[in-house]
Formats: C-alpha cells, structure tokens, sequence
C-alpha cells in the first residue's frame, strides 16, 4: 500500500484493493469481506479510511452491511439478470452495476474530470484546522460558509440577490426536491414539465401523486407558447418547471426570445416556477438569459446539485428560494440532514478560490471533444440508422431511430451484449420519446466504442417494425 499512498488518497487504494478482492471471489457466492479492524491492520491504513471505502461501495450496490456481522460482497447473480423485473428503469439501474458492462445509459459529467481530489485534498487541511469540531445544531439548513458562495454565485443584481438565509442544502438531490414536494403542497396537484425531463425528478412527481402535464420541446428548444398559455388557462396548474439554460438529455438551449416570452406568459398567470439548474454551468459556451434573469424572485425557487460539476464526493443537492424560508427551515430541521460540515467548507472555498470556474472550463472542452468524437462515429457508421440533436452542453446525446423499431428489444439485444443504454420511455411518463435513446458520451473503464455503436446499428435494424 505505500505505493498508492504517496500519488493517491489512501481511501482511494483501499477501494481499489477491494474491488479486487471482491471480483476474485467469483460470481455466485456470497463472500464475507474483511473487517475494518482486519483490513486497517493488513493495509496499515486508519479504520475511518476503511469504512469510507466501504461505504462507497455501499453505494454501489457492489457490498452490503449486516448488523454485528460485517461487510460481504453483494455476488452478481444475485443482483438480477439482463431484462428481469418489469421495471425498465430498475433493469437499467441493476445493469449498469453489472461487471463488464459499457454503460452508455448514465449521465455522469465529472467522470472526465472530476474536483474530488483537490475536494478531498482542501478537506484535509481544513480538518487539521478545525480539529474535532462539533456539529453545531444551528445549521440544519447547510454550512453557512457554502450558503453564503452559493447566495453570491446566483445574484446578479441588487433587486435579483439570494442571501444565506435563502440557501438550502440536503444529502443529494432527491432528498431536497422530496422537502420542496412537501413544502409546496404538491399531492394531488398539477405541475407542468419540460419533455423530455430528467426521470428522477419524474419518478418522485409520481410517487407524491402529482398530475404531471408535459409540455414536448419545440424543435428550436423552446416551448410552445400556445400550449403552454392554453393549459395554463384550463388546468389548475400548481408550480412550472424549466430548465435553466441547458435542458437535458435534449442538450438543447432555448432561445432568448422564447425565454423572455415565456417569462411573460408565466408573469400574468402569477404562476409559481421551479428552475432546474442542475446543468446550467455546462453549455459548452455559456450564454443567453436563465429563467431567473427575468422571473420575479418572489415566485422563483432553484434547485442544483454540486455532483453535475464536482463529482461523486460532492452528492449534496442545494435550492434556493426566498418566499418559503419559514416553511423549508421547518422541513430542513426535522429532516435533520447529516453532512459533514468540513467538506461543505471544502466546497465553499472551491467557489472563493476560483477553482470551480477553472474546472469548469477544463470540463466544458473535454465534454465538447468527447461529444465531437461521439457524433463523427455517428455519421460515418450510423448514417442511415438514426437522428441526433447537437447537444450545446452536458455529457449525453438524444437520439432518434429513422425506422420505427421495437426499443425494448433493442435494449434487450444490447444488454445481452453488455451495452447499456437508456430508451426514451424514461423520460416521459406518458410514452413519449418511444423511438428515442440517450446515450452518455463519458464512461468508465476501456470499451471500443465503434464496436458498440455497430452493435447499436444492427439491433436497430434487426429490431425494425417497419
């Protein structure tokens, strides 16, 4: 272990050795793994270093804990075999864990470059200078330092300002939207969404037992404002939600001109909007109007994650909103949310120091390459198989198959291939996007992505129901 320790993050090389030791035990069998006081002895690393490898690969889904018993490796037989279960969105999540697979279903920007060391490196002097600090229970609402850069980094004038008071962080996104679902009353209400949309947020609509309206993207990006004026005049619409800039998986922008209409049209209807930011830093050349340049910030709440930009060791979700704080400082106490005040301090000081907006633009260029090389592959090999958008940000592409084909059946063949992708159906709840798949152009590990986009071109043309 002395090796790894000196060029990396010592948690980082127990990670490493366990995945090792968890693929040598086979397929089939359920493995009892080390202890932590076992492996800290073995690997002569401290048993906090131990238990966060572990926890990572909790997460994973690839070890799970037993009470008074230890850690064992979850075996991959046990984790659900290509296209069992009903649920196309389980299918896909259980798959993309699999061992070996090409996952092109994710949507994981950082996994190009990530800020978890310099995050975790910031960490450490922190901890050396706020030695033992108790958790102090006056900041349910997120550390103050990183409430107060994020109020900073989001106001752009002095009537569309956000203070501390108004900044509101949680574990990870979901928990946050799950408290702004509670907040705002949505059960059994009306919401209006972009379509294609993001299928967490979907999904949790769902589960709160909201009626959700989907507005389908115009070609251009923007919406269709007689749509949108007409169901605004005959639904009892609770709460809008668009994207800041980029939506995605379109990776489309809307133009300045349907924003600043939009704007209008939602301003007369007083009605309540919810912007999704959570890749407003990743259009590849940032530019044009955000929703909330020109929205009154009194009927404006904002959700964003850091984990978009950062990466998986920054997971937390954040909103910000100015007319709830009574009601979210109430919600946000009793979920009594446990983050690690050092690394909100890490990641505040990545704000201040400027070293975000450097990683940003080292990101943005390698996503923009990585998109570049994704979409030659397409033209030269799958000319006549399928359409695609440009996406202006992000790390997927939406695409478009030109026959009409069996999607679950190519899902399927390409699972049975070890390719797995995401079929439009996700990213609707009313069967939109059927002939649609998005497909992520940042992925893990060494794959021939030729040779996966040609068996993307034969299941589409095997599969065709022309």
């Amino acid at each position: 272990m002395k090796g790894p320790r000196e060029t990396d993050f010592a948690y980082q090389a127990v990670y490493r050795y366990l995945t090792n030791l968890i693929n040598e035990a086979g397929t089939d069998i359920q493995v009892r793994l080390p202890s932590l006081r076992q492996l800290a002895d073995r690997l002569s690393v401290s048993i906090s270093t131990i238990q966060y490898a572990y926890s990572l690969l909790e997460k994973e889904g690839r070890v799970y804990s037993v009470a008074k018993s230890g850690y064992y490796a979850l075996p991959v037989s046990s984790i659900g075999m290509p296209g069992s279960g009903n649920d196309l969105l389980e299918t896909v999540y259980v798959n993309a864990r699999r061992p070996g697979m090409l996952v092109l279903s994710g949507d994981e920007p950082a996994l190009l470059q990530s800020l978890d060391s310099p995050l975790l490196l910031l960490e450490r002097e922190l901890l050396r200078q706020y030695p033992r600090q108790p958790q102090p229970s006056s900041q349910p609402c997120g550390e103050l330092e990183l409430r107060t850069a994020l109020a900073a980094r989001y106001t752009t004038s002095p009537t569309r300002c956000w203070h501390a008071d108004d900044v509101y962080i949680g574990a990870d996104l979901r928990g946050v939207l799950e408290i702004l679902i509670a907040v705002l009353g949505l059960k059994d209400t009306t919401v209006v969404v972009e379509s294609p949309c993001d299928w967490v947020i979907l999904r949790l609509l769902q589960d709160a037992d909201v009626q959700v309206i989907e507005l389908p993207l115009n070609p251009d990006g923007g919406l269709d404002l007689e749509q949108l004026e007409k169901v605004l005049e005959t639904e009892p619409v609770r709460l809008v939600m668009l994207s800041s800039g980029l939506n995605m998986p379109r990776g489309s922008v809307a133009p300045d001109s349907n924003k600043q209409s939009t704007a209008q049209l939602l301003e007369r209807h007083g009605s309540w909007v919810l912007e999704n930011d959570c890749y407003g830093e990743l259009e590849f050349e940032p530019s044009g109007l955000r929703f909330r340049d020109l929205l009154d910030p009194d009927r404006l709440i904002v959700f964003s994650t850091f984990e978009k930009i950062i990466g998986p060791e920054a997971p937390y979700g954040y909103l910000l909103s100015r007319p709830l704080r009574a009601e979210l400082q109430r919600y946000f106490l009793l979920r009594s949310f446990r983050l690690s005040l050092i690394r909100q301090k890490a990641i505040a000081r990545l704000y201040s120091n400027g070293r975000i907006d450097q990683h940003l633009l080292v990101l943005r260029r390698l996503l923009r390459e990585r998109m570049g090389q994704m979409t030659q592959l397409f033209q030269e090999r799958l000319p006549d198989a399928l359409h695609f958008i440009e996406p202006r940000g992000g790390a997927t592409i939406w695409i478009r198959s030109l026959r009409q084909v069996d999607v679950h059946r190519v899902f399927q063949r390409l699972l049975k291939q070890h390719v797995v992708v995401a079929p439009g159906e996700l990213f609707s709840l009313r069967g939109l996007h059927a002939q649609h798949l998005r497909l992520s152009h940042t992925f893990g590990g060494h794959h021939d992505l030729a040779a996966a986009l040609g068996l993307l071109g034969d299941a589409l043309r095997l599969e065709s129901i022309d």
